[in-house]
């Protein structure tokens, strides 16, 4: 019996853990050249297109800079030596350019090796100021955007430990500055401590905390004392000159927001106890007043730890909520709070109430608006004008209302629509800074500007309207009229003199940022020159094909043929995509991609294999629709495959493809997706799945856009579980996953137990554990062997496929 007992523990251990040694690869040397191209740089531009800051960063991180110390504590991801967010993207360049032409200059005084983040305009628009990580923290640099100078201003000793540690001042003279407490307590080495008893947890009964499989949260009072001292800041108020001196002494400091007269400081504070079930953002929190010495002038509200919800994406607690200042007044304050207890199902005709008060904020409170749905925002225009909007997911209904703030009585709907639904897209608010420099709505008269995307069935038109808030009728001034290239309208300089920035690019011509004037009808300015660093694939061929799936509806996709492509020659194929959820068929089948579009091999695009001999389908449509009381889910599976034979049959009909010859990939929910169609049909030959997850009980309370939970819903957790349905899977798929996926559900665990269980029941699949890597990945030597991993696999299960007798391509029993 022992000996059994052991031979049966050995071949469980080998099933489960049998592993591979390889160090990290490089790809072929055509997907080499095109994910080693040099990226061009981000662009901060001032609100008057007069000045330009260049942002120059690599393509990639590196492993070793993901295997600095972290903490992931509460949501966050933090690095206690530097005390900035471990995963945060970093600039090593920072160059200037004043005026609309010209070459950037480089600066002078910019610190070597730099490690660049955090970049904020001052009000004024003359300074900029970032943070430069070094070895053993963060400090804070001066940018003079005029003199193309910089200075530090502090030393190492910034606490970005949760976002940005500077808010400016409203003369732009003078930043508050979240700094290490000098009596910060040492951290605990969870590792090495000694435990001092369990961790408990309760459940009250009849308390309901039906809550996301959420990540990095705290674990035990370990990880609390830990979260507490690198939360602690102490504020500073430091001048342009360096001098500083303390506005607020050491707290766990959340946010702060200046009105816009620069007056009043409104200041979020952490509170405990601490959370096991939710991130920081739900920690209990206290938003205080204080006035700009930071002199305490009244607490605005505390709100207790919120574990608890109503069921639904649309649930939200009582009491006030959503604090913003009012833009377009010196120092007023605005909130919403639900008027359906903040639950859903609860059926009433209005769901938010929206107030304000004006400092010093112990007068009257004002109602100045009801929405019909749940609140998202307001633009302020003057004081007879502003815009508000509500939305509410399970409709994908989102409203635009126009009202008068002094007058809560005159309030009207401008549009009332679904929110998928792109080709009646009205389009976004023109907004331009005031005298507080706050962006307020643009207004001429009774008139605003919109623009919008013109997505329609021809293509993709943008536009810019005039709308009369009072008739709600518009007056088109301009649509783009280009064909062979696509146009987007950036922003506005100065909407009443007809001049916008537009970004202008093609399939082989890299975005280009240029002014256009829609009044004079001069030629367009350029603002940027940036080459096409992928010019090895701008000939390739690339077309969007639209085709129908078997129930009518419209689909489309993104087309691209080998760079060896030969006529009459049928190729190996490999199509990317990702399921999206709708409530209506017409949203579903409308098309937003335009053949115009650069091609753009980011590190998780499938374009590079048009250098390795195959076509490639991308973005191809994978609607998945619920009408009336059917939700999207409860046909998940058959309008899955329904999309893919779609798309091989459409491409297979050009004549271009062998269809026994097709691989599907996709990254999170469309790993899930990949793991679903090779489950459930014959399609396709191989599969790439990257950080998704296959077990949809592990999920129990909501998943995606699935609201409902898993014992409301039993069939459909398990029918859309790939794991459920790992004896069926004989197709070869390769699973690759973050081994730190932060992503809410996709734990690493969910591919390494859908391995087991693919190797136990004898599919082949190969899993590949990213060391360090989050939900997206970042380090070079990563994403090199990544972009290996997939150009082995396609190869080898695809391209050099042995012949076999392929069963019908349907859906499996």
């Amino acid at each position: 019996m022992k000996r059994i007992l052991t031979l049966c523990l050995f071949i469980c251990f080998s099933i489960g853990f049998s592993q591979e040694n390889l160090t990290y690869q490089k790809p072929h040397q055509n997907i080499l050249e095109l994910a080693e191209a040099p990226l061009a740089p981000s662009i901060r531009m001032d609100s008057k297109g007069e000045n330009i800051v260049f942002l120059y960063r690599s393509n990639y991180k590196t492993i070793e800079e993901l295997s600095e110390t972290e903490l992931r504590l509460g949501g966050l991801r933090i690095n206690p030596v530097t005390n900035i967010g471990s995963r945060t993207t970093y600039y090593t360049d920072v160059k200037v350019r004043n005026g609309k032409n010209g070459d950037p200059k480089h600066i002078s005084g910019m610190p070597e090796n730099g490690r660049f983040a955090n970049f904020s305009w001052s009000p004024d628009q003359e300074f900029m100021t970032f943070t430069n990580t070094v070895s053993n923290g963060a400090e804070l640099w001066l940018l003079d955007v005029l003199n193309a100078s910089v200075k530090k201003i502090t030393d190492a000793n910034l606490n970005a430990n949760m976002g940005n540690p500077v808010t400016w001042f409203k003369d732009s003279k003078s930043m508050l500055i979240k700094m290490l407490p000098e009596n910060r307590k040492p951290l605990i080495n969870t590792k090495e401590a000694i435990p001092t008893g369990p961790t408990i947890s309760i459940s009250e009964a009849g308390v309901k905390a039906q809550n996301r499989t959420y990540q990095d949260l705290l674990k035990n009072k370990n990880d609390e004392h830990n979260f507490e001292q690198l939360a602690q800041s102490v504020i500073y108020k430091v001048n342009l000159d360096g001098s500083k001196s303390v506005w607020k002494t050491s707290d766990m400091y959340r946010g702060l927001s200046f009105s816009p007269n620069g007056e009043y400081v409104m200041v979020t504070t952490i509170k405990k106890p601490f959370s096991y079930l939710v991130p920081y953002s739900r920690f209990p929190f206290a938003t205080t007043m204080y006035n700009k010495n930071g002199d305490f002038v009244k607490t605005i509200i505390e709100v207790p730890l919120i574990e608890d919800l109503p069921k639904g994406f649309m649930a939200e607690r009582e009491g006030k909520r959503d604090f913003r200042w009012r833009d377009d007044r010196p120092a007023t304050l605005v909130w919403a709070e639900v008027l359906d207890e903040g639950d859903p199902e609860n059926d009433v005709p209005y769901r938010d109430e929206v107030f304000e008060q004006d400092a010093p904020f112990n007068g009257p409170v004002r109602s100045i608006l009801k929405t019909k749905d749940r609140f998202s925002g307001i633009i302020w225009g003057d004081n007879n004008t502003a815009i508000a909007y509500d939305y509410w997911w399970n409709t994908r209904n989102v409203r635009t209302y126009v009202f008068n703030p002094s007058k809560p009585s005159d309030v009207n709907i401008l549009f009332d629509r679904n929110y998928q639904d792109r080709y009646s897209d009205p389009g976004s608010f023109v907004t331009t800074k005031n005298a507080f420099n706050e962006y307020v709505l643009e207004l001429d008269g009774n008139k605003a500007y919109l623009i919008g995307d013109g997505y329609s069935k021809e293509g993709k038109f943008p536009f810019i309207d005039e709308l009369d808030l009072e008739t709600k009728k518009t007056n088109r001034l301009y649509q783009s009229q280009l064909t062979d290239k696509v146009e987007d309208i950036s922003s506005a300089l100065d909407a009443k003199k007809g001049e916008f920035v537009v970004r202008i690019e093609s399939k082989n011509e890299y975005p280009n940022y240029y002014i256009r004037n829609i009044k004079k009808r001069i030629g367009l300015i350029p603002l940027t020159q940036f080459e096409n660093p992928f010019k090895s694939i701008q000939d390739v061929e690339k077309q969007v094909i639209n085709y129908k799936r078997d129930d009518g509806l419209d689909l489309s996709a993104t087309l691209y043929l080998p760079t060896n492509y030969e006529a009459g020659k049928k190729y190996p194929m490999i199509m990317w995509a990702y399921p999206r959820e709708y409530k209506d068929k017409n949203s579903a089948g409308q098309n937003t991609s335009n053949s115009n579009e650069f091609t753009y091999p980011y590190y998780g695009s499938p374009i590079y294999w048009v250098t390795r001999g195959y076509v490639v389908l991308d973005d191809a449509s994978f609607p998945i629709v619920g009408e009336g009381d059917e939700e999207p889910n409860d046909s998940f599976i058959k309008q899955l495959v329904a999309n893919g034979k779609a798309a091989i049959d459409a491409v297979d009909a050009m004549g271009y493809i062998d269809r026994d010859r097709v691989a599907v990939g996709g990254h999170s929910y469309g790993a899930f997706m990949t793991a679903n169609l090779l489950s459930h049909s014959n399609l396709f030959a191989a599969g790439i799945a990257r950080s998704g997850a296959y077990n949809r009980t592990l999920t129990p309370f909501g998943f995606q856009s699935e609201e409902r939970n898993y014992w409301e819903a039993p069939e459909i957790y398990y029918n859309m579980s790939p794991f459920m349905h790992a004896d069926t899977m004989k197709t070869p798929l390769l699973l690759i996953h973050g081994e730190a996926d932060n992503n809410s559900g996709t734990y690493p665990l969910q591919s390494e137990r859908y391995f087991n269980a693919l190797k136990g029941l004898g599919a082949p699949v190969r899993l590949v554990m990213l060391p360090r890597e989050s939900h997206g990945y970042a380090a070079k030597e990563s994403i090199m062997h990544m972009l290996w991993e997939q150009d082995q696999w396609l190869e080898e299960h695809v391209k050099n496929k042995a012949e076999v007798n392929t069963p019908e391509a349907t859906i499996k029993n």
